[in-house]
């Protein structure tokens, strides 16, 4: 069986595969003491959490065949694991006099990657255990062999467990490093066979008809009849058409839902139009699995057809490898994430314009392949930010997510902070990521075992970005007020008469909370309140503080949902999606917009600065309970498939997480507001 996957599918179902780091602990702990795993070279090392949980004595099945063979990958820990935790920091921090004097790729290897004496080490303890060693990177070493050899090489005996997905393979103990590598080793993954694969952070409005839905911009002039519309039906601005037919809901004269919002307005309404920037002389990344062969051309349409330019030439750069894709089946290929991709891609675009947009596919959807992906554009300096709309929850009742792939994952983080680059993350659209959440939530995943943060998002050294609800008070996108992304759903009822079920269910909503598994990092301190901080998504008290999302929020919600354009083979269509698939990217443009007005110095690992702007006009501070907007929102897709269909959402209705004043964990510090970008204009 393949290594271990888990990137999110990035776009149609929010949370695919479970895993969890150390189940029941609270503890990856501090920055620093996650980068440094690594022992002092002369005394062996266990590695903790390869044995997996779910691998129990009751689940034992006795021991693997020592003929069967297996693919392991083993990540170098570099020369000074500590050392790249604190430079990462300095160079991060804009109270550090070592703030923003980046590295080059060339300068950081030299500094902190692995010395040919590890790489050397490495080389002879698995040759020597007779293991067949295969590519070697500047992170890891890949081998494969025999149950034999690799029982000799990692100190440990590998059996066979019975699991909920069937008879898996696992260590029975944790493994051991020897001596001699015990220093040079950062994590072992691949001992375990179970599969883990990444899925994404978007949800289109109406899966079964993306062309037609209404929110590919219904025309302003329905004719009144009696009922609701039989053709889709939206509003130009929030609340502006209400839903005459419609049966009562949550308050009077509900409206229909807004259009689904173009990129101009998105620039309206978060201040990028009032700035004047576009992002020039920045470079965005977007990783993905697989590729979309029209991407570019896709882009381009989109933006012209809705009065921008399209991509200059080399403005647009993909870097994807078809010849080399595999698990196509397992993670929907290249068409199942082709939607987020353009999601991605013309978000990006569309928020910053002028900016080099980077597109690297990942040749998968399993942790290996997107791992390469990121390590790609960081070893080749491809781009100043980096957005990703995918994550796995980290607890399940399937087991808990690798170590090693959350050590090799951060490595990589900080190698990019040291370079002055940005890692975004979408959060998820589960709300706390609770069974409770889970029993209704279109984007989640049914292994959950606890209300959760998700990984990489939860990471000390990414940005987690959550999202928002988004009322315009124009047709043209000006601001008018923000909610919690979430959603409460009711459909109609086939005689029109009422909404079913009523209160609606738990359908979407942004993800957040308090890590059990990560520290509280520096910049967090003194803006995240204690009783936050503190208290466990479980309801139970943390020893210390601990790390918290979203750090920052933008629009993301269903019912507020972006227009995307794309062609599924199908031809060139367009419609609308939701999710913390749309907030990332589109974080990423305002921060390449920010690096235009730097006059185009980096701004490297973004959360610093976000929250020393915390409490400022920088940000729209998202409350609920402040908001006096309608909240019931009628979805009118016109007749599908012979029958009308309509739904109502009732909106700022997260699972678990609720925004009030200040920092909260369902939008972070806010949403950029106006002075955000202004507050990165040099001062005179």
């Amino acid at each position: 069986m393949p290594q271990a996957a888990r990137r999110r599918l990035s776009r149609i179902s929010v949370a695919a595969s479970a895993t969890a780091l150390i189940a029941g602990s609270l503890a990856l702990a501090a920055p620093a003491a996650t980068a440094s795993a690594a022992a002092p070279t002369g005394a062996a090392r266990r590695l903790a959490g390869t044995h997996p949980a779910w691998a129990t004595a009751s689940a034992d099945r006795g021991a693997a065949s020592a003929n069967s063979t297996a693919d392991v990958r083993v990540y170098l820990a570099g020369q000074d694991p500590a050392g790249l935790a604190a430079y990462a920091r300095a160079v991060s921090d804009p109270a550090s006099p070592q703030y923003g004097r980046y590295l080059t790729p060339a300068q950081a290897r030299a500094r902190f990657g692995a010395s040919a004496a590890q790489v050397d080490a490495v080389h002879a303890w698995l040759a020597g255990s007779g293991l067949r060693v295969g590519r070697t990177t500047a992170h890891y070493v890949e081998v494969s062999g025999t149950t034999a050899a690799l029982e000799k090489a990692f100190g440990t005996r590998i059996h066979t467990y019975r699991t909920g997905g069937g008879v898996h393979r696992a260590p029975a103990s944790d493994a051991v490093l020897p001596a001699s590598v015990a220093g040079a080793v950062l994590g072992v993954s691949g001992l375990s066979d179970t599969v883990h694969k990444a899925v994404s952070q978007a949800v289109p409005v109406d899966r079964s008809r993306r062309s037609a839905s209404l929110f590919a911009r219904a025309a302003s002039g329905v004719p009144a009849q009696k009922g609701l519309p039989t053709v889709p039906t939206c509003s130009a601005k929030y609340g502006e058409r209400t839903a005459k037919g419609a049966p009562a809901g949550y308050e009077a004269n509900e409206p229909f839902a807004p259009c689904s919002y173009t990129p101009k307005q998105l620039r309206e309404a978060y201040g990028v139009n009032d700035s004047g920037l576009t992002g020039r002389g920045a470079k965005v990344a977007v990783i993905d699995a697989y590729g979309l062969p029209t991407m570019a051309a896709d882009a381009s349409h989109f933006a012209t057809a809705h009065g921008d330019r399209a991509f200059r030439a080399g403005q647009y750069t993909e870097y994807v490898t078809p010849g080399q894709w595999t698990h196509e089946d397992e993670c929907g290929g290249p068409a199942g994430w082709a939607g987020e991709e353009a999601l991605d891609v013309e978000m990006v675009y569309g928020l910053a314009p002028d900016a080099q947009v980077v597109y690297v596919g990942g040749n998968s959807c399993y942790d290996d392949d997107l791992y390469d992906a990121m390590a790609k554009v960081v070893d080749e300096h491809l781009a100043d930010v980096v957005t990703n709309s995918w994550g796995e929850i980290m607890h399940s009742t399937a087991g808990d997510i690798d170590p090693a792939v959350v050590k090799a994952d951060e490595q990589v983080f900080m190698l990019g902070a040291a370079e002055g680059i940005g890692f975004t993350f979408s959060t998820g659209d589960c709300g706390d990521d609770s069974p409770g959440a889970a029993a209704t939530g279109v984007n989640c995943e049914p292994t959950t075992s606890r209300a959760q943060t998700q990984w990489p998002a939860s990471s000390v050294w990414v940005t987690g970005v959550g999202g928002t609800a988004l009322g315009t008070s124009s047709s043209r996108g000006r601001y008018g007020f923000e909610t919690s992304m979430g959603d409460q759903r009711s459909v109609l009822s086939a005689d029109q008469r009422s909404w079913n079920p009523f209160p609606g269910r738990f359908y979407f909503g942004g993800g957040g909370g308090t890590s059990e598994d990560f520290a509280q990092p520096w910049y967090q301190k003194g803006v995240v309140p204690r009783s936050v901080s503190t208290t466990l998504m479980t309801g139970a008290k943390a020893k210390r503080p601990m790390r918290t999302l979203p750090d920052v929020s933008m629009n993301g919600d269903l019912v507020t949902s972006v227009l995307v354009g794309y062609d599924d083979g199908t031809g060139y269509s367009e419609g609308g999606y939701g999710g913390t698939s749309v907030s990332s990217p589109e974080y990423a443009g305002l921060l390449a917009d920010a690096i235009q007005a730097r006059h185009g110095r980096a701004v490297g690992f973004a959360n610093p600065g976000i929250y020393d702007r915390a409490g400022t006009s920088a940000y729209h501070d998202v409350d609920d309970t402040a908001v006096h907007a309608k909240l019931g929102n009628v979805v009118d897709l016109g007749v599908v498939d012979g029958s009308l269909r309509v739904r109502l959402y009732r909106i700022g209705a997260d699972f678990g997480l609720r925004a009030v004043r200040g920092y909260d964990t369902a939008t972070g510090v806010g949403s950029p507001a106006k002075d955000y970008l202004r507050s990165y204009l040099p001062r005179r």
